[in-house]
């Protein structure tokens, strides 16, 4: 019996609901296939998180692959897998898809945790570098069998190696029908994640990134490109004054461009700075920017949004202009390379202006993915995403909400067999297929 048989058997075709209630208006984080939800055992009480893909063979490949390897401590376990029809507000019908429920990992994401402290050391970046709890791999989206060589560039731009640009250069010309002449492909190896690490690091210490645009580009900027292949940052004194020689030491050598001169994962756990006895109780200036809870889903949502497009073919990107995003970590790394002049629209970003302009966006959001929806796998829920992301920007246009009710569904909800977006009460339609 194939594997792929198996993981048929393992699925439930049953309703998840006759199990199952789903929270579908808390979303724990997301995941390359979209937001992942909360679900509750009704027999137990006990809490789950639920990922839903659309039924297709590679998602039923992603849940052979996870399931591979779910044995493992450091990976989440599958608890259960159904494949339900599931229809969203926005759907004419309901569509085939698999809802994955997996172990809840309580701790939640890194930023939120940091932000729960008041006062975020030094000494507490250090350990949680080096762990301070169990951290496991909970998404399988582009797993593969690993072959000892990498050449598909996927990557989220803030944290993206150079190797990983790279990659992504050559397979563009390839695509656009320019001959390679390296005799063998382009690769590059796991040591991408110790780069990675080191902009995590960064940005724990100080609040903002060692690399951003000051453009608004539909890929990385060539300004935001450069200073990633040629590792251009800097330690701004303002934050980095009081920081240890040994975090900034243990940086720049996770950000070294060159992989063979980057440390490795053995030369990270014997660095000083995961291993020193020195109080280093100097209270950074991360923990504050990431108390704001807007921070933290600003940086939630545009993680969401690359991982999302991540499942597109043609890896197009859309960084925020710094000049337009409000969130202090990235207004931050705005203020050291702007003018004076600039500061009173930075100091002022919820004036009367902005507001709309940002209402204006949301709508024109919905009508760019009307006309041009990007591929993938999760297009649907991502015009449902940006559609209710203008309503609650443009509550007050009578406009939107006649054009809406003229479409049969009146902002809240669509019709009786959908999901109805009531604030606090969200309701689905699974049955069996």
């Amino acid at each position: 019996m194939s594997e792929d048989t198996s993981v048929d058997r393992f699925i439930k075709e049953t309703s998840i609901l006759e199990e199952y209630n789903i929270n579908w208006t808390q979303k724990l984080g997301a995941g390359i296939s979209g937001p992942v939800r909360v679900c509750v055992k009704k027999s137990t009480q006990e809490r789950f998180a639920l990922k839903i893909l659309i039924d297709r063979p590679k998602a039923r490949n992603e849940v052979r692959l996870h399931m591979m390897c779910a044995s493992h401590p450091n990976i989440v376990k599958i608890m259960e897998v159904y494949a339900n029809s599931v229809q969203f507000p926005h759907e004419s019908s309901p569509r085939a898809r698999l809802l994955i429920v997996m172990e809840m990992m309580e701790g939640g994401e890194l930023f939120h945790r940091i932000s729960q402290h008041k006062h975020f050391t030094e000494k507490m970046a250090s350990q949680v570098t080096k762990q301070d709890a169990p951290v496991k791999l909970c998404d399988f989206g582009f797993a593969k069998i690993d072959q000892g060589d990498l050449m598909t560039p996927q990557f989220t731009p803030y944290y993206v190696a150079p190797q990983v640009l790279e990659a992504q250069r050559r397979h563009q010309k390839e695509k656009s029908g320019i001959i390679p002449t390296s005799p063998t492909p382009y690769t590059y190896n796991k040591s991408c994640d110790l780069w990675s690490l080191g902009v995590i690091v960064y940005v724990m210490l100080c609040g903002y990134p060692p690399f951003y645009s000051k453009h608004h580009s539909r890929t990385i900027p060539k300004d935001m490109r450069k200073k990633i292949m040629t590792g251009s940052f800097d330690f701004p004194e303002e934050e980095w004054s009081q920081i240890s020689e040994m975090a900034k030491d243990i940086v720049r050598k996770l950000l070294k461009v060159k992989p063979e001169e980057r440390l490795t994962i053995e030369g990270v756990l014997a660095h000083p700075w995961l291993n020193c006895t020195e109080a280093l109780d100097n209270v950074l200036p991360s923990a504050q920017m990431m108390m704001d809870k807007a921070v933290v889903a600003g940086i939630q949502q545009a993680h969401a949004e690359q991982l999302a497009n991540m499942r597109i073919q043609d890896l197009n990107l859309s960084l925020k202009p710094l000049n337009s995003v409000n969130n202090p970590i990235l207004r931050k790394r705005k203020l050291l390379g702007t003018k004076p002049s600039d500061e009173l629209f930075i100091n002022d970003p919820e004036n009367e202006a902005e507001d709309t302009n940002v209402a204006l966006e949301k709508l024109r959001d919905v009508i760019a993915q009307c006309i041009l929806p990007q591929a993938g796998d999760n297009e649907d829920e991502k015009l449902n995403e940006v559609m209710h992301e203008a309503w609650r920007f443009n509550r007050d246009c009578k406009l939107l909400r006649e054009g809406l009710q003229g479409l049969s569904w009146d902002g809240w909800t669509k019709n009786k067999t959908e999901i109805a977006f009531h604030e606090g009460n969200t309701s689905c339609v699974a049955a069996k297929q």
